[in-house]
């Protein structure tokens, strides 16, 4: 059992009050392991750490951050397997899936430790004969960063890699729910040669941590990935000292089958997007929308692929299909979409309950499940699911797909499979959200933004407009 103290200054120490909180393995609901339960107090002391520690961090230079990021990589790879067990276990992922989450967040480390050394300005036209004017970037100063508990690692290193990349001093706040793989991965970042307080890991309620982090003045820039809802209260807990918001928030992806795609390729795509994780991802595939002509066909593929998904304990089998889901509440949420879009009309064809497997541990599992004959005021089909549930509409023509691909308030990714390019071209340029994949299901790169439209979020994350953001432009006029 791993018990996980706060990461402050470089050293483990105990919460300000001595109380701990306990973590559950989803699959088997056994305790694996306890985690601090800080305080705002204990907040505060990570805060302070870091504004003391920015003020020679931010002064290094980017070669400087580059050569100890590269450590880390090897600090990091050398615990990998430790830290991929305890993320299946406090997760529920597979653990092939969990080592991938781990060795793949090194990428970030490698990426970022690159642009810390391309930090450069510009010289402005001058606005005299007498006068020059320099742009310059720095850091802007400590970043509170705020993981989810579905990637918590990926999604963590999202914020703290062009974070420390950039000058900037962090203190993280993994997930109550599955805090144990974020802190130890951070702190072997940390553990590779960073000076005491360049990264701090606190965990604990949000309601104390995550607030205190939100609101104290030292806090420049707040990075999180979450629910609208949760970025629109950290939005209103911010204004008041106008910080930095990087807001990674909800989706309900749509996926736009034409009559012209690729026809298997658009089913496997589709049911590894809807179901991977249990579901629970930001860009998952919510709707799927397929042209008249081929929906039949394409459901009945769609339904076989996704009855042969084996479901199970990720650490007793590291390659099932799918693990549990992570909490009840998650499970409770799925049902009762499936439930009031069967009470108005839908036809569940596929799962809708807890499955019933020989030799299941009692943990959160669910069935991958399929809802047809589905309209726009079926919860299923206009609020974030983050479980294993998807609809499946027809469409006839290119400006139907793209009215019901923007029939949601969110903006964040959407999939379009077609073998024409004027379509894909259509369809790139019309839908409103921040990313669209045409024909494939891998919409982030780390050499490539990941925006967020409507109200799926604000601020950028990867590539080096990700680093961007952890930058404030000054400029300097000099009288010569």
């Amino acid at each position: 059992m791993e018990n996980i103290k706060l990461f402050i200054n470089n050293e483990w120490v105990a919460a300000e009050q001595g109380e701990t909180f306990t973590v559950e393995n989803p699959s088997t609901l056994e305790v694996v392991g306890t985690a601090a339960k800080g305080t705002r107090g204990d907040a505060r002391k990570a805060l302070e750490a870091a504004q003391n520690a920015f003020e020679s961090w931010s002064r290094t230079t980017g070669e400087q951050r580059s050569i100890l990021m590269k450590k880390a990589v090897d600090s990091v790879l050398s615990r990998q397997v430790e830290i991929a067990h305890l993320l299946t276990a406090e997760h529920g992922k597979p653990l092939n899936e969990a080592e991938g989450e781990v060795k793949g967040s090194t990428n970030y480390l490698v990426y970022y430790a690159e642009e810390a050394k391309r930090i450069s300005g510009e010289v402005a036209p001058a606005k005299s004969t007498t006068s020059r004017s320099l742009i310059i970037k720095q850091p802007r100063g400590v970043v509170a960063g705020i993981a989810p508990w579905n990637y918590p690692i990926a999604l963590n290193m999202w914020k703290l890699a062009p974070a420390i990349a950039a000058g900037c001093t962090v203190v993280v706040k993994p997930p109550a729910v599955t805090p144990l793989a974020t802190t130890l991965f951070a702190a072997a970042i940390a553990e590779a040669g960073f000076p005491p307080g360049v990264i701090n890991v606190v965990t604990g309620p949000s309601s104390e941590v995550g607030d205190e982090l939100i609101t104290n003045p030292i806090t420049r820039v707040v990075g999180f990935t979450g629910s609208t809802e949760t970025g629109a209260h950290i939005a209103a807990k911010a204004a008041p000292r106008f910080k930095k918001l990087i807001l990674e928030l909800g989706g309900h992806t749509p996926m736009v089958v034409f009559k012209d795609a690729d026809l298997t390729k658009a089913v496997a795509d589709g049911v590894k997007r809807s179901f991977r994780n249990m579901g629970q991802i930001c860009n998952a595939v919510n709707r799927i929308y397929v042209e008249k002509d081929i929906a039949d066909e394409y459901i009945r593929l769609f339904v076989t692929a996704t009855q042969k998904l084996s479901i199970g304990d990720g650490l007793v089998n590291p390659k099932v299909d799918l693990g549990p889901m992570t909490s009840r509440d998650g499970v409770e949420h799925v049902q009762a979409q499936v439930e009031d879009a069967v009470a108005k009309g839908a036809r569940l064809i596929c799962g809708g309950k807890r499955p019933q497997l020989a030799g299941l541990p009692p943990g959160y599992f669910y069935e991958p499940s399929v809802v047809t004959r589905v309209t726009p005021d079926m919860r299923v089909m206009h609020e974030e699911t983050f479980g294993p549930l998807v609809g499946i509409d027809t469409f006839e023509g290119v400006d139907e797909a793209m009215r019901k691909a923007n029939s949601t308030r969110y903006g964040l990714v959407s999939y379009v499979y077609t073998s024409s390019l004027r379509t894909a071209f259509r369809m790139m340029e019309g839908i409103a959200s921040g990313t669209v994949a045409i024909n494939n299901i891998s919409p982030d790169s780390t050499f490539a933004p990941y925006p967020a439209w409507k109200e799926s979020g604000i601020g950028l994350e990867l590539g080096r407009f990700g680093l961007e953001e952890y930058l404030q432009v000054k400029h300097c006029i000099l009288e010569i």
